[in-house]
């Protein structure tokens, strides 16, 4: 399967013919203020089309008003989609890195409240992020929303104001391999309910301590779904089919951008079915699966566009027959990051269900997500 190019565009919203911008205050559950408060202004003369707006719900943190020396957190003032689904408070945390921007992106898109805290790493010396959040179907400027970020000696004790203001709030972890296990403990202390899209770590430490905390969360390598389902489909096939590859030999390529630091931990998962399931041999390890960052191979070998370097990841795996005369191979190319911020909001919207009626089951992985059929 390949994602390559833009993402269709989401559906997006007419009111009474024209779209508005709105300044609406949010209370700290993320809500919508009330309409009293609301001060609507109608948009610019050829910002886009009638038909291809969508209404944006925008706060301002209004950074005239008091110096920064007098200031302590920011009003509770968000930008946010309108929408009509019930918003949930995210914190994406990783920023000023791609992917937590990528999914910063795709909270607001989907109507909900992100949160302007980010942790991040000790190596970051800014102070805040300005996340540009692009008007699809326009060609004005993108919005700009500032979110500050929280360095790992000061996030316990910003974590009480943080609470305080958005008290149902969910973290979305894309940090660092290094990270995964003090991210998740951190979250587990604080009982913050999250989804883990960073891979790496110790992921049986991970899993033990994320269910003896009793928090809510989704963990998982990939968040695409529909390379989840790439990877069910294989267990179902090993399943239904036992021995039916067995002695075929598996070869195991995968290539990210270069900025990756670790295995894909999708290709591991896959790696993983593939031997358990359908008996295969040939990869014994991480070892054996082939990581290329090199941009130019990646152009001659995989195909990669040169415009897709800094954000992609294809995948090949390879089934060769023990005297080598039949040979299948599977690939899933995805240029972007779009599709993994989509099914990571996904992921939080689970997260939100499942605690709202207190799910017995607290740990779960993007298999349950896709099986409960409400994604988007």
């Amino acid at each position: 399967m390949t994602t390559c190019g833009g993402a269709a565009q989401s559906q997006q919203r007419k009111r009474g013919g024209s779209s508005l911008l709105e300044f609406v205050p949010s209370s700290p559950d993320g809500r919508l203020g009330r309409q009293a408060s609301t001060r609507r202004h109608a948009l610019p003369n050829g910002l886009c089309a009638p038909q291809r707006l969508s209404r944006w719900t925008i706060g301002r943190r209004f950074r005239a008003l008091t110096p920064r020396s007098k200031r302590s957190t920011p009003p509770a003032f968000l930008l946010r989609a309108a929408s009509s689904e019930e918003s949930i408070a995210v914190m994406s945390n990783g920023l000023p890195g791609n992917m937590a921007a990528e999914v910063a992106a795709a909270v607001l898109r989907r109507g909900h409240t992100l949160v302007p805290y980010s942790l991040t790493g000790p190596g970051v010396t800014r102070a805040d992020y300005t996340l540009e959040v692009p008007t699809e179907g326009s060609n004005r400027a993108a919005t700009s929303l500032s979110v500050q970020l929280v360095k790992p000696a000061e996030r316990d004790a910003r974590m009480a104001d943080i609470l305080r203001q958005y008290p149902a709030l969910i973290c979305v972890d894309y940090t660092h391999p290094s990270a995964v296990n003090v991210n998740a403990e951190f979250y587990q202390r604080h009982r913050l309910d999250f989804v883990m899209g960073t891979t790496g770590g110790d992921r049986e430490r991970l899993l033990q301590s994320t269910r003896a905390s009793g928090v809510y969360a989704v963990i998982a390598p990939n968040m695409a779904k529909q390379i989840v389902a790439f990877q069910a489909m294989i267990d179902i096939l090993g399943r239904e089919f036992p021995g039916c590859f067995a002695g075929y030999r598996l070869q195991v390529s995968e290539s990210h951008q270069a900025t990756k630091a670790d295995t894909s931990g999708t290709a591991k998962a896959v790696v993983a079915a593939m031997v358990q399931r359908l008996g295969v041999t040939g990869v014994r390890d991480e070892r054996d699966i082939e990581r290329v960052r090199e941009p130019d191979e990646q152009v001659r070998r995989f195909g990669v566009p040169r415009e897709h370097l800094q954000g992609h990841a294809f995948h090949t795996y390879r089934l060769v027959s023990p005297d080598e005369s039949v040979a299948f191979e599977f690939q899933h190319n995805v240029c972007g990051r779009r599709v993994y911020a989509d099914g990571t909001v996904d992921a939080v919207e689970f997260v939100h269900r499942q605690r709202g009626k207190q799910a017995p089951t607290r740990v779960y992985d993007m298999m349950d997500v896709l099986r409960s059929g409400k994604m988007q």
